[in-house]
């Protein structure tokens, strides 16, 4: 006895890239309010954010009185230059040097707070889906994998954020270019990375690791990088990082829970239509 025929069901329309932006943006805002209806939590999640930023701030402080000697050893092939124009490219090199550290730093920091915070961040994350309705279990995974699978991640987050630390640095020479555009291009990236560190907790909670989980970004790349953006301005302000930190988390949690899990791959939609 032949089926009935029942057409394929037309996924809904996606918002517009821009929309996604501010949808994304609005998750870090979500996350912020949520640790402000919970400051126990806030208070929790800080310790971890506290230890790492002591560690960081340090290394950047050093850096900064270092900066005029550096900017002065990368810019050597200026020092037969008239005085103004050695001086100028020694202040470009000096903020390039610096704004590549920083990003290096804003980009590194979640993944070093949420490798050194693990278990704080992990109780957060529960805490925020057990809001919503319930979160998943816990996966059945030794903690010593664990353990491992998280230091690899890091370490290849900052192999990569070196990398594009790099490339910026070198951009920064560039004449308005490397001041104006180069900037703005950093944050979306680093916005993009931090999305993928942010969303981690929860993820990797419902067995989604990083291969898995920046391509599931990639597809959602605009609200991806909206969240992430936000975060890493967020992130400049001073302190902001460490303040921020337990709201990034609650809305990367937010984030992953509610447009990153239970996705079809995109060859089940088109096997569904044959």
């Amino acid at each position: 006895m032949n089926q009935p025929y029942v057409p394929p069901q037309e996924e809904p329309p996606r918002p517009s890239a821009v929309k996604d932006l501010f949808n994304g943006a609005g998750y870090l805002l979500r996350g912020i309010g949520w640790m402000a209806r919970h400051p126990a939590q806030w208070l929790f999640g800080l310790i971890p954010a506290l230890i790492v930023l002591a560690v960081y701030g340090t290394a950047l402080v050093v850096l900064a009185l270092q900066i005029g000697d550096l900017a002065g050893w990368v810019t050597g092939f200026a020092d037969g230059w008239a005085d103004a124009a050695r001086t100028s490219v020694r202040v470009v090199a000096g903020i390039a040097i610096y704004g590549a550290a920083l990003f290096l730093a804003v980009v590194t920091f979640t993944a070093v707070t949420l490798l050194v915070g693990d278990p704080f961040y992990e109780a957060i994350s529960v805490r925020v889906e057990e809001s919503q309705g319930g979160a998943p279990p816990e996966p059945d995974v030794p903690l010593l994998v664990q353990i491992g699978r998280a230091v690899k991640d890091t370490l290849i987050l900052v192999l990569v954020a070196l990398a594009f630390a790099v490339v910026f640095f070198a951009c920064g020479f560039l004449p308005v270019v490397g001041q104006t555009v180069v900037p703005v291009v950093a944050a979306l990236v680093s916005g993009y990375f931090l999305a993928g560190e942010l969303t981690s907790v929860a993820l990797e909670r419902r067995g989604v690791l990083r291969k898995e989980r920046f391509a599931r970004l990639k597809r959602h790349r605009p609200l991806a990088v909206g969240f992430g953006a936000a975060t890493f301005v967020v992130f400049l302000i001073p302190l902001g990082a460490v303040l921020a930190m337990p709201g990034a988390v609650a809305g990367g949690t937010l984030l992953a829970r509610e447009r990153l899990v239970d996705e079809p791959e995109p060859a089940a939609g088109l096997a569904a239509q044959h």
